[in-house]
Formats: structure tokens, C-alpha cells, sequence
């Protein structure tokens, strides 16, 4: 099971960390051990004191797969969910600084937390879901598939050109604007078309 994340995929979040617009997907990974189950509770880790929130659509794979082109990419997914994408911002920010990968920043464990996955069906139309993230009831966060500069079925072809894609493997697609900390007691919500399917509270 492999956790395959898009980074830079809505241009207001890139305009808000001050990064260039992609052309291409960026792709970095997260290990099994980063996944944060429903409903559980992701501790303060000790190496960080900026640990911040970012929202996505989560898809999962749930067939095998290598070279997917485009058109036929919603054959390898069946399932959605919002997942938040945990990063040590400080800790981005000095890895970046000196040119060196993101993992400790971004892959640690419990850095993956997903809600519950929701069935695809004729009512949900990918290319136009709304989603939305709550911290401590404040909306903080909302975002729409539209808006994303690489689909979910073209991250999908592109991934596979690098990585098989396998049944269980989960793409987080990015995040829109809107990012920033939590602490210890914070209550983290998110909802598609209104319904929470995510809720992770910050120890």
C-alpha cells in the first residue's frame, strides 16, 4: 500500500506558500506507517513547532494498474475521502532552503489522516465536488475539484507512467489556499457536498 501525494495542485495554495505553478504533477510519497485512521487522534509530534493542516480529496485504488492513459483512468478508482495532509512547516521551510527532500516534514507517522471513503456513483461527479475544512467549527478551508490544475484523471495517467498504481494505494490530490497551524485540543472537521466523512483531533 503506497500513500502517493500531489503537491501545488490549486494555484491560490501556490501563490500562498510562494511557490512557482507546476507544469507537471509533483509527486512526493508517504509510508503505510503516515496513514491515520478515521476517527484518530494525531499527537503533537516533538520535532515540530509548526505543525499545519492541508485538506484533500483522497482517491483509492482499487485495481491494478500501469501506464493508465487518461480516458481510462475511473476504471482504477471506486472510493473518495478527504484526507489532511499533516506537515512540520518549519521543518519544510529548512529542508527547502538547503535543497533537501521533504520527508521529515511531510512522511512522518500519523502525517497521512484520511476519513471515511464514499462509494462513486452517478450523484458524484469528481471533476465538480466541493469540499470543505472546519477547525474548531471556523471554516478555514474550501475547496472544488474544478479549480484543481491537474484532474484526477491526468495525475492518475502521469503516476502510473512512474509508479504501478495497486489496489489499496491511496493519492492524496492536493490542497487548496487556506493552510495553516494547529495545536494540542483543536478539533479538525472536513465535509464533501456538506456530509463530514473526516474528524481528527489534534493531542
Amino acid at each position: 500500500m503506497k500513500i502517493i501525494c500531489i503537491g501545488r495542485n490549486y494555484a491560490e495554495h501556490a501563490k500562498e506558500l510562494k511557490n512557482d505553478l507546476p507544469t507537471v504533477p509533483v509527486i512526493f510519497m508517504k509510508p503505510k506507517n503516515a496513514l491515520l485512521l478515521p476517527d484518530k487522534p494525531i499527537y503533537y509530534p516533538e520535532f515540530t513547532t509548526d505543525l499545519q493542516y492541508e485538506c484533500e480529496l483522497v482517491v483509492k485504488i482499487t485495481k491494478n494498474g500501469k501506464y493508465i492513459k487518461k480516458k481510462f483512468a475511473k476504471k482504477y478508482y471506486d472510493y473518495l475521502s478527504l484526507g489532511i495532509d499533516f506537515t512540520a512547516r518549519d521543518l519544510q521551510r529548512e529542508q527547502q532552503k538547503k535543497g533537501l527532500p521533504w520527508e521529515i516534514a511531510k512522511a512522518f507517522d500519523g502525517s497521512a489522516a484520511v476519513g471515511t471513503f464514499l462509494q462513486i456513483n452517478e450523484s458524484i461527479d469528481v471533476n465538480n465536488l466541493a469540499f470543505e475544512l472546519k477547525l474548531n467549527d471556523k471554516l478555514v478551508q474550501t475547496g472544488h475539484t474544478k479549480d484543481m490544475i491537474f484532474s484526477i484523471d491526468y495525475i492518475i495517467e502521469y503516476v502510473s507512467m512512474f509508479f504501478t498504481l495497486n489496489i489499496g494505494d491511496l493519492i492524496y490530490t492536493g490542497t487548496p489556499s487556506g493552510v495553516g497551524p494547529v495545536n494540542p485540543g483543536d478539533l479538525l472537521e472536513g465535509y464533501i457536498a456538506g456530509e463530514k466523512i473526516l474528524c481528527v483531533e489534534v493531542k
